[in-house]
Formats: C-alpha cells, sequence, structure tokens
C-alpha cells in the first residue's frame, strides 16, 4: 500500500474570537442543562438522563476550553509583542563607539 503525500500545502488555520465562541457555547451547555432539570422525572422514565448529564458534561468540558484557549490567547499576544520588541532592537542602529 503505496504511503499517500499531500499535493499542497495546508492552509492557515483560521483565527477569529475563538474564547467568544467556547464560552458562548458553554453558556448553551449549561442553560440546556438546567433547562432539563425540571423534567428529569420524564427523562428517566423513558431512558434518556444521559441527555441531561451529557449538557452538564459539555459545561463542564467548556470551563476547561475557555481556560485553555484564554491562556492561549495570552502567550500568542506575548509572542507577538516579544517578536516586535526583538525585531525594534534588531532595526535601532547601534551608536558608534567613542574612541
Amino acid at each position: 500500500m503505496a504511503k499517500w503525500t499531500p499535493k499542497h500545502e495546508a492552509p492557515e488555520p483560521l483565527e477569529g474570537p475563538v474564547v467568544a465562541t467556547i464560552t458562548g457555547g458553554t453558556i448553551i451547555w449549561f442553560v440546556l442543562f438546567v433547562v432539563q432539570l425540571p423534567f428529569y422525572g420524564w427523562f428517566d422514565d423513558h431512558g434518556h438522563t444521559w441527555w441531561v448529564w451529557t449538557c452538564l458534561a459539555g459545561g463542564g468540558l467548556g470551563l476547561i476550553g475557555i481556560w485553555y484557549v484564554r491562556r492561549r490567547e495570552a502567550a500568542v499576544k506575548r509572542a507577538a509583542a516579544e517578536r516586535e520588541s526583538a525585531g525594534e532592537r534588531a532595526e535601532r542602529p547601534t551608536a558608534p563607539s567613542a574612541e
């Protein structure tokens, strides 16, 4: 079996409001969990309690996701600032030494 090799470069990842997207999704999971709680008896009678617990798990994992993307965004900004300051130092002419 021959090994598959890509014929073109992979596209750059899309950047956008990642923190807002993850936060919004987490809020939706928690809202779905809270909305389903009054109907827990119905879910239990019909064998669908996993719906309730899936929403809670989605909210919990969303909290981990929020923590992760906030740290990632901060690291990206730090790296950009370091790159920018390193570029400024390289562009700055050095003063001639006074001999």
